[in-house]
C-alpha cells in the first residue's frame, strides 16, 4: 500500500505517542486534533481541489529552501593529521581504496591557498578536477570543493593575485557543468538539481566579479616597474615561465615591448620548457642566429607539454605511501618530515607530486 508523505524518500507520516496510543501529527503540513478523523469525501470534494495544490507548492518551496540552505552551509572536516595514506591495492589486512574525494577532504587545501607558494598549485589541481574528475567526487567532497573554490575566488578579489588562472578555472568548471546538465544529463551529478543550478549561478557571478576586477592605482610618489634599471627589468622578465605573462608585460607599457620581444628571452623560455625532450634538445641548444625563437616556442607548445613550475607542492613518500604537505619551517626546527615516516632517511624517499600526478594516484 503506498504511503503519503512529504518526500518519496521519507519514511512516511510523523507519529507521536499519547496515553490513548499513537497519533498522527501532520497532514500536508497541518496539525491534526486529537479526535479529528480524515473524511475522504471532504478531501476529494471539488470545492477543496486547491487544498493539495497549495500543500504541494508549500512543500516544494520548503524543499528548495532546504536545498539552498544545505548548499550554503559550510562543510566541516576536522582532521588532526595533514596527510593521507594512499591505498591503491587491496591486501589481506586492508580491503579498502583511497579516493580522490577523501584526499580532498583530508588534506588542508584551505590553508594552502593562503600561501602564495601553493596557490597556483591548488588552483591548477582544481582546474584539472573540474575538467575530468568532478563526477568522481562524493557529495561531501563536492561540497568541500566549492567551499575551497569560494576561498580561492575571494583571495583573488582581495589580493589581486593571478586572476588569469582563476578565470580559466571558472571557465572550465562552467563548461563542465553546462555539458553535464544539458548534454550528458543530470543523473551523473550527486545531489538535488536545485543545488547545481544555484552553483551555476554562483560560478557565473564569480566570473563577472573576476572579469570586472579593478587593480588599485599606484601612488604618485611610489616606484613602478618602469622606474627600475633596464638590466633589472630584463632579469625579472627572465624569471617568468609563462609566455602570456611576458606578452602582457610587453603590452602594458610601450617601453617594455622591446624587452618582451628579445630573442634571447624566448630562447631561454624554449630551453626551460623543451630542453628535456629528446627531439627538441639539439634544436633548443642550437646557436643559430636565424631562428625566430618566439615562433619556435609556440610551435613546440602545440606538440609538447610545457614544464610546470610551482613554489611548493604536495609530496609523496615512496616508503610509506603517504601524501602530505611538507612544512619547511617545522622540518628545520623539529626535524619533522610531515608524516610518521619509518625510513632511516625520510628525505631520500620524498617525491614532489604534480597536479596531474595527484589525480593519477587515485585512478584504479
Amino acid at each position: 500500500m503506498p504511503f503519503l508523505g512529504k518526500d518519496w524518500r521519507s519514511p512516511g507520516w510523523s507519529w507521536t505517542k499519547t496515553e490513548h496510543g499513537w497519533r498522527r501529527v501532520f497532514l500536508y503540513g497541518h496539525e491534526l486534533e486529537d479526535n479529528r478523523e480524515i473524511d475522504l469525501k471532504e478531501v476529494c470534494n471539488d470545492n477543496n481541489e486547491n487544498l493539495f495544490v497549495e500543500d504541494v507548492c508549500e512543500l516544494a518551496t520548503s524543499k528548495r529552501k532546504k536545498d539552498l540552505y544545505n548548499n550554503s552551509t559550510k562543510s566541516q572536516f576536522v582532521f588532526v593529521d595533514k596527510w593521507i595514506y594512499v591505498q591503491s591495492r587491496s591486501t589481506k589486512e586492508r580491503h579498502v581504496y583511497s579516493t580522490l574525494g577523501e584526499a580532498l577532504n583530508r588534506l588542508d587545501f584551505s590553508s594552502a591557498i593562503q600561501d602564495l607558494r601553493r596557490f597556483n598549485y591548488v588552483a591548477k589541481l582544481f582546474q584539472l578536477i573540474a575538467r575530468t574528475q568532478l563526477t568522481s567526487l562524493s557529495g561531501a567532497a563536492q561540497k568541500n570543493y566549492f567551499n575551497i573554490l569560494e576561498k580561492i575566488v575571494r583571495k583573488v578579489l582581495d589580493d589581486h593575485y593571478n586572476p588569469r588562472l582563476v578565470k580559466d578555472l571558472l571557465q572550465d568548471l562552467s563548461l563542465t557543468l553546462h555539458n553535464f546538465t544539458i548534454h550528458v544529463g543530470r543523473c551523473v551529478l550527486v545531489g538535488n538539481v536545485n543545488i547545481w543550478m544555484c552553483r551555476q549561478e554562483t560560478i557565473h557571478k564569480w566570473k563577472q566579479q573576476v572579469d570586472n576586477l579593478q587593480f588599485p592605482k599606484q601612488m604618485c610618489n611610489s616606484m613602478t616597474f618602469n622606474d627600475l634599471p633596464l638590466h633589472m627589468q630584463d632579469k625579472i622578465l627572465g624569471k617568468l615561465s609563462d609566455a602570456y605573462d611576458i606578452i602582457n608585460v610587453g603590452q602594458a607599457m610601450p617601453a617594455l615591448h622591446s624587452l618582451s620581444e628579445d630573442r634571447i628571452l624566448w630562447k631561454k623560455l624554449c630551453h626551460f620548457h623543451f630542453s628535456d625532450k629528446q627531439f627538441c634538445r639539439n634544436l633548443v641548444l642550437s646557436r643559430s642566429d636565424k631562428v625566430d625563437w618566439k615562433l619556435m616556442y609556440f610551435t613546440l607548445k602545440r606538440y609538447y607539454p610545457m614544464k610546470e613550475q610551482y613554489g611548493d607542492t604536495l609530496h609523496f613518500c615512496k616508503n610509506c605511501n603517504v601524501l602530505f604537505w611538507k612544512d619547511g619551517h617545522l622540518a628545520l626546527l623539529f626535524k619533522d618530515c610531515g608524516h610518521p615516516c619509518t625510513a632511516n632517511d625520510p628525505d631520500s624517499c620524498l617525491m614532489p607530486v604534480s597536479p596531474q600526478h595527484f589525480i593519477d594516484l587515485f585512478k584504479f
